[in-house]
């Protein structure tokens, strides 16, 4: 059984927080099963997200496995908002959580797969 949205959303909060990173929840979904969207604003202008991988990409249904959106590359944030709104369109339910890191690094660790 997989982690709680809301749960697994406080979770990784924390591990940006200890990493000395600010992040916050852009936009608050379901607590239960809403789908997450990670940006990490590079502070250069640029950003890159992250969501959830298609169903059938993992092998488990215990773990959130995660893939770059946009094809992995970086965009501006025009560009990203218009990908959530369309995500937002299919999923009301969604949560964004905002990650501010020059590195760009994402914390997702082994989570992150090639799509």
């Amino acid at each position: 059984m997989r982690l709680k949205s809301g749960i697994w959303v406080s979770a990784y909060l924390r591990r940006c927080a200890v990493e000395n990173v600010p992040a916050v929840v852009v936009k608050r979904g379901h607590e239960e099963a809403g789908a997450i969207f990670i940006e990490v604003d590079r502070l250069d202008g640029t950003l890159n997200l992250y969501g959830p991988a298609p169903a059938g990409l993992s092998a488990t249904d215990a773990e959130r496995f995660w893939v770059a959106c946009l094809g992995g590359d970086a965009a501006d944030a025009p560009t990203v908002a218009a990908y959530l709104d369309r995500q937002e369109e299919f999923d009301p339910d969604l949560w964004v959580i905002a990650v501010e890191d020059k590195e760009g690094r994402h914390f997702l660790g082994d989570a992150l797969i090639a799509a």
